[in-house]
């Protein structure tokens, strides 16, 4: 009767959290042999927060991360478009986080750990495959000296990330993830925080933007906080990229001189990017949506099911949602295949949905428009664009993810508080 899951990441340890919580056994195999705080800064939508709440971590999130309070945009020349309130100050009952990935990812890591026993992830144990049959999934694994393991149970979760071996064996000619140009240059400085010191601000447009927010709160003494940033250049698909190399760590002369006048009274990008210890490049990559995740009694989650471009900040939220929805559909449907597709039925139609509004129509489209009207430059912004035409734009993305503020205060909870597990036909 135990969950096996394929993948320790974020996706896979919420998902362990979330049987926890409910009294649902289960098993989660990692392919690295030791967790490390790796990546940089990402973000969680309060749809994501409210989950996390729900499991207790609350304090933890604190610990890792800042409750985010704006998120605004500006052109090439540093000329203000739009701001909105984040979280809490735009009237969601949760705020939103932005946090160190690395921290973030250890902390559930350590919480799944500090719960559920120390033999509740294992390291190490790459999966490769699956078998499915009526009563039972079998998950092949491998190591790091190639030994082959398999394990049973009675359902089988995929969360093993956009490389998803699960995946390859249920959409075999697939090929490599989608890329259309973009790469990412990834790093974090200590540095005074920009604006309210809570904020999160895009500058540019489509072939060069500069993302930057804070993910640490000030340090007294210094003033100083961790400032999560990130340099994107769009090359076109004729030059190559090693998209297999998800992070690899690059020379600031590879990327930096591009951004040598993204330096306004109000933050200083070339000195950002310079303040850097290391960063690294990531091709900006996603998946097409799959027609189907679920496979007898296997079914994909988080990146493994929907990666997306990293814009509009519901990559890690969704991930976390997933693991929601299918604790949710386990109580209700026990271990079984009507579970896993209960839950893919709800959430494929939406997270296909925004993997593609994110290659096109994304919250950060509006930067486009206002390069498109004006190169960049204007005496006030509603001669080039209106208060009503980008107050729409935010909305429509928010109602195709399912982060408005009404889809997230006034929804029932996902998981019922207290909801446990019973022992239930297969």
């Amino acid at each position: 009767m135990t969950v096996l899951i394929a993948g320790g990441g974020i996706s896979g340890l919420a998902l362990a959290l979330s049987c926890h919580q409910a009294n649902i056994p289960f098993q989660v195999f990692e392919a690295t042999p030791m967790l490390n705080p790796l990546g940089v800064g990402i973000n969680l939508q309060p749809s994501a927060v409210r989950e996390l709440y729900a499991l207790g971590v609350q304090d933890q999130l604190d610990d890792v991360g800042i409750q985010t309070r704006d998120f605004g945009m500006y052109t090439k020349r540093g000329l203000h478009i739009w701001t909105e309130p984040r979280g809490l100050h735009a009237g969601y009952h949760w705020p939103q986080y932005s946090v160190h990935r690395g921290k973030f990812h250890m902390m559930l890591y350590n919480e799944v750990l500090r719960r559920a026993g120390p033999d509740a992830v294992r390291t190490g144990w790459k999966a490769t495959g699956f078998d499915t049959q009526d009563d039972r999934v079998i998950l092949h694994l491998v190591d790091g000296q190639m030994h082959t393991h398999s394990v049973e149970g009675p359902v089988l979760i995929g969360a093993d990330g956009i490389h998803s071996a699960l995946r390859k064996q249920i959409a075999p000619n697939e090929g490599a993830p989608c890329w259309e140009g973009a790469v990412l240059y990834r790093g974090t400085t200590l540095a005074k925080a920009p604006l309210s010191g809570a904020s999160m601000a895009l500058v540019g447009h489509a072939s060069r933007r500069f993302v930057t927010y804070p993910i640490s709160q000030a340090d007294p003494e210094t003033g100083l906080s961790t400032i999560n940033w990130i340099a994107e250049l769009n090359f076109g698909t004729d030059t190559a990229f090693d998209k297999g190399n998800y992070a690899q760590n690059v020379p600031l002369e590879k990327f930096a001189h591009h951004f040598k006048d993204f330096k306004f009274d109000w933050l200083d990008c070339p000195s950002l990017i310079a303040g850097a210890e290391e960063v690294f490049e990531y091709p900006m990559v996603d998946r097409d949506p799959l027609d189907r995740w679920t496979h007898g009694r296997m079914t994909l989650m988080g990146d493994a099911a929907h990666a997306a471009y990293p814009v509009g900040s519901n990559g890690a939220g969704a991930g976390i949602i997933d693991a929601r929805k299918l604790v949710a559909a386990f109580l209700k449907h026990g271990l079984s295949t009507t579970a896993l597709q209960t839950f893919e039925d709800e959430m494929r139609p939406l997270t296909n949905r925004m993997v593609l509004t994110n290659r096109g129509a994304g919250p950060d489209e509006i930067l486009n428009t206002v390069e498109d009207r004006c190169d960049g430059y204007f005496d006030h912004i509603h001669d080039v664009i209106s208060e009503e035409e980008m107050a729409q734009h935010a909305a429509f993305y928010k109602r195709i993810a399912g982060t408005g503020i009404s889809d997230t205060n006034e929804r029932p909870d996902i998981v019922p508080e207290g909801a446990q597990f019973a022992q239930q036909s297969l």
